[in-house]
């Protein structure tokens, strides 16, 4: 089975800087797109960022020029540099991955159980 797990959370001022970090283990044959996502209480889910197979990155307006999105293949695992942070980042932050488990396998998403980011003074 595939699991990812989050962390890096945590409580910060605006203005300070957090790293996320999501390892992927278990059954891996192969993994693609690796995105972040974000919903914060009583809102809809967002996508935060993105980095393709090819290591292209991509990011929501919202976090544009201020977050970083990365991804190190030998261990399996993606990253979220964030800085310049403000309180309307308060969320549970999400990994998400598209992972070939095996070989023969059908390509499926995988969702880790989220950390929390709160940015309060």
């Amino acid at each position: 089975q595939v699991q990812l797990v989050e962390s890096g959370g945590g409580l910060v001022q605006p203005g300070g800087s957090l790293r996320l970090s999501c390892a992927a283990s278990g059954s891996i044959f192969g993994i693609y797109a690796m995105r972040w996502y974000r919903q914060a209480p009583g809102k809809q889910r967002e996508l935060v960022a993105t980095i393709t197979s090819d290591d292209s990155p991509n990011y929501a307006d919202s976090v544009k020029g201020r977050f970083t999105i990365s991804r190190d293949n030998a261990k399996n695992t993606v990253y979220l540099q964030m800085h310049s942070l403000k309180t309307e980042d308060t969320a549970v932050y999400y990994c998400n991955a598209v992972i070939r488990a095996e070989r023969w396998a059908i390509p499926d998403d995988y969702w880790g159980q989220g950390t929390q980011v709160t940015v309060s003074s």
